[in-house]
């Protein structure tokens, strides 16, 4: 974006406005303020990353070698089926919601979120839910062990937990949609004058666009997990065989939720890698119109190719032609992004600071997770990888390279924004190679154990299989203690205030508005929208 600030216009309130600032528990419990709650929900998402990554551990240690080590098969299913659901609703999906709060308000000259109160409600909504999935291991009966995607008539059999975790699931998507209308509303509404659209930054396009897939899909997922509590108690049939239900439904029902709810979680991954890697690049971003438009084809396209999940389920090979072809077209605008951060690349004055070197990582193995998916569109193939460990590997490469690796370059970006502190570039390397090169041992021999036939979810398997999962068990436990190192020798220091005080701008490349309010952001930013001038390209002054 070329919009600048006019100099006279007091935009921003250096430190002497802070006390504003409520202090001790008060400040946290009561906060209404957009960047209190975004670090309360990136601090929870994390705190659900390392719950949900000890599950990981406990499944790699038990898939280390042949017969069983550590746990039960039932427990097993339970580790794998409340790893899914805390990585994806307690981990992934907050700490995005987290970075909306933070940048959104700071990018478009907003005084901060639309609906203060409700931003609060949506964010303490999360820990009664947060509590009631990982305290399910302890109900009768143990957790959930239905799988991620709790199908029937799995649901249908297990115990008392089940219903703790529909009812958790419901209270996460009623603060997801709370907070998607917080976002909608402050982005059309709340812009500084002079800032149009398509002036935008695209993390806050790709958030628009996400804020309305959830408001769309949220109600599809809480029709099915209510449709199958009232299976479980009221007498219904919905998924039941024995009364003339259909499991198969419930499959088109939850993943019509499901395929854009992956989108939900990646496309704000593309828009912070379209922040990053133009101001390192030192360049504008290469085709920025074309970005939004390949954005908006992706979300309406998610509606249409649910049921290429379900290519075995006995589907008419028409049906199998239309979801096959229509996956496929979805590669389209993906590979518009794609070429477009290449091309803002191309011949641009690059430097590899620790941002740079996570969207640059995103961009190399997101596409292989691209490829994989590619491939798994082409249903004569998808039906000889279905619930395979190929399947296991594309997925983690698009949420884990795809939406972890961006969130750390977000983290890295706008940590000396939000911290007023640079953090150790040479940590912040150290970290980015030990999660790559273990990220790839633990995940890429898993293309090969699916292409072998080992299905996902047993706790046990044949001789065959022993040397990959060695491979992949030992690399988890090394990206798994990547992420300790990344919170104790890089955030811990950076929320004390430990390291070199961060300039106002401390990337030579980087464009918005967020880069014109001193570092940290003082408590209350723009309580006068700031007027953006439109033609000039630099800040004037």
């Amino acid at each position: 974006m070329s919009a600048v600030l006019d100099p006279h216009d007091a935009h921003a309130h250096d430190d002497h406005h802070d006390h504003h600032a409520p202090a001790g528990w008060r400040r946290w419990v009561y906060a209404t303020n957009h960047k209190d709650i975004g670090t309360l929900y990136l601090l929870f998402a994390f705190t659900m990353l390392m719950v949900g990554g000890v599950l990981a551990l406990l499944i790699r240690a038990e898939l280390f070698q042949p017969g069983l080590q550590l746990v039960n098969p039932e427990l097993f299913n339970q580790l794998t089926t409340m790893h899914g659901l805390i990585m994806v609703f307690g981990a992934i999906m907050p700490a995005f919601v987290g970075f909306a709060n933070w940048m959104i308000p700071l990018q478009i000259g907003a005084g901060d979120m639309a609906f203060a109160r409700m931003n609060n409600f949506s964010f303490w909504l999360m820990i009664p839910a947060a509590l009631m999935l990982v305290s399910s291991f302890f109900m009768p009966g143990g957790a959930p062990a239905a799988g991620w995607t709790l199908y029937a008539p799995l649901t249908l059999q297990m115990g008392p937990s089940m219903d703790a975790g529909i009812f958790a699931m419901h209270i996460l998507g009623a603060s997801s949609i709370m907070g998607s209308i917080n976002i909608i509303v402050t982005i059309l509404n709340m812009r500084a004058p002079g800032m149009t659209l398509m002036k935008m930054p695209m993390f806050c396009w790709t958030w628009l666009i996400t804020a309305y897939l959830l408001i769309a899909v949220m109600p599809v997922l809480a029709g099915a997990i209510t449709m199958t509590l009232t299976d479980r108690h009221f007498g219904t049939s919905f998924f039941n065989p024995a009364g003339g239900g259909d499991p198969v439904m419930y499959q088109h029902i939850f993943w019509f939720f499901g395929h854009p709810e992956v989108y939900i979680m990646i496309l704000p991954a593309f828009g912070i890698v379209s922040q990053v890697v133009p101001a390192f690049a030192r360049k504008k971003l290469f085709g920025y119109a074309s970005m939004v438009y390949a954005t908006g084809s992706i979300a309406i396209l998610s509606f249409v190719v649910w049921a290429h999940h379900m290519f075995t389920t006995g589907m008419p090979v028409t049906g199998q032609l239309f979801f096959m072809y229509s996956t496929m077209l979805i590669a389209v605008p993906t590979g518009v992004k794609i070429f477009n951060w290449i091309a803002t690349m191309w011949k641009g004055s690059m430097t590899f600071e620790t941002p740079m070197l996570w969207a640059v990582g995103f961009i190399f193995v997101f596409t292989i997770g691209g490829f994989t998916g590619l491939i798994l569109s082409m249903a004569p193939i998808d039906i000889n990888f279905q619930d395979t460990y190929y399947v296991v590997a594309h997925f983690h490469y698009v949420l884990v390279a795809g939406s972890l690796f961006a969130m750390f370059a977000g983290i890295y970006y706008w940590l000396p924004k939000w911290t007023g502190v640079m953090y150790s570039e040479t940590k912040g390397k150290i970290h980015f190679w030990w999660s790559m090169i273990s990220f790839n041992i633990t995940f890429f021999p898993m293309h090969f154990l699916g292409l072998a036939g080992m299905p996902r979810r047993y706790a046990d398997y044949p001789m065959q299989f022993a040397d990959f999962n060695a491979i992949a068990s030992v690399g988890g436990f090394f990206f798994g203690f990547a992420q300790v190192y990344f919170f104790i020798a890089v955030a811990i220091p950076a929320m004390r205030g430990q390291g070199p005080k961060a300039s106002q701008k401390p990337w030579e490349g980087a464009e918005g508005l967020e880069w014109e309010v001193p570092s940290p952001a003082p408590f209350h930013t723009f309580e006068t929208p700031p007027k953006l001038d439109v033609t000039a390209t630099k800040v004037i002054g």
